[in-house]
């Protein structure tokens, strides 16, 4: 293949790089991530939650997350603010008797104090002051969580002259400073990061558009020499490897926020 024959290539995946939900699967097979993490989220959940509780996902993308979670349908509740994903979640969620709203999760979540035993949280933001507002007593906070760190490598190869990551906050000592903060107890925790492999640029530059808080600016007419650069790494090594930052929290609300310099 000539490298216009690459660029043009690399450009189709640019102009298809769309998602709905969260639904990786036009490059399943081309990459992996994620394969190895030392907790299953979803197990850790279904450790927790029981049919009774009042539950309510945020950020949840289509709800294909949350309806793996069997909970009862009125039981549940869930807000998405992406755009075509709440579209996505009027046509999927609404129709089983789920009490989807749109809304943000850093924003005032639109449902009244105390409406809930337990918020599930996987990859999105939340503030911890409006979990304390909508949490019962005792309720439970469980998030996993995209780090700082994550994609490092990728983004630096890409975009060399990026030198400030996008969330800089998002290190597990530091969210769960936040919610010890904010009333909450703090029940179990982990942080970990894993490689991510790219097996061919095509999948790189998908997942790049499609990751834009993490690679701003990116194209591929910009980005274009090391794009070359990331396509020989593969034609030498098989691969391109880079690191995911993942960390996980499951938080309980008390009554009073507790001093967090005994910690």
């Amino acid at each position: 293949m000539t490298v216009e024959q690459r660029k043009e290539s690399w450009k189709r995946e640019e102009e298809i790089a769309r998602i709905h939900g969260w639904d990786f699967s036009h490059i399943h097979g081309r990459y992996t991530e994620e394969d190895d993490l030392p907790w299953d989220f979803g197990k850790i959940i279904q450790k927790y939650r029981n049919d009774s509780m009042k539950l309510m996902d945020m950020e949840t993308g289509g709800g294909e997350f949350l309806l793996t979670f069997r909970h009862p349908y009125e039981n549940t509740a869930a807000i998405e603010g992406y755009p075509p994903n709440v579209e996505l979640c009027k046509k999927v969620l609404l129709p089983l008797g789920i009490a989807f709203k749109a809304a943000d999760g850093g924003d005032k979540l639109p449902f009244s104090d105390q409406s809930f035993d337990i918020v599930t949280n996987r990859h999105g933001d939340y503030d911890a002051a409006e979990l304390q507002r909508v949490l019962k007593s005792e309720g439970l906070f469980l998030t996993q969580q995209v780090g700082a760190e994550n994609d490092r490598e990728l983004v630096e190869l890409l975009l060399p002259q990026l030198t400030e990551v996008p969330y800089p906050k998002q290190y597990l000592d530091v969210k769960k400073a936040e919610l010890l903060e904010h009333g909450f107890e703090i029940l179990e925790s982990g942080e970990v990061r894993r490689p991510i492999r790219f097996f061919d640029v095509g999948a790189l530059v998908w997942f790049a558009r499609i990751i834009e808080w993490e690679f701003p600016g990116f194209s591929v007419e910009s980005c274009f020499e090391h794009l070359l650069e990331a396509q020989k790494r593969i034609e030498r090594d098989g691969l391109l490897e880079g690191s995911i930052h993942r960390f996980y929290i499951v938080a309980k609300k008390i009554s009073a926020p507790i001093d967090i310099s005994d910690f």
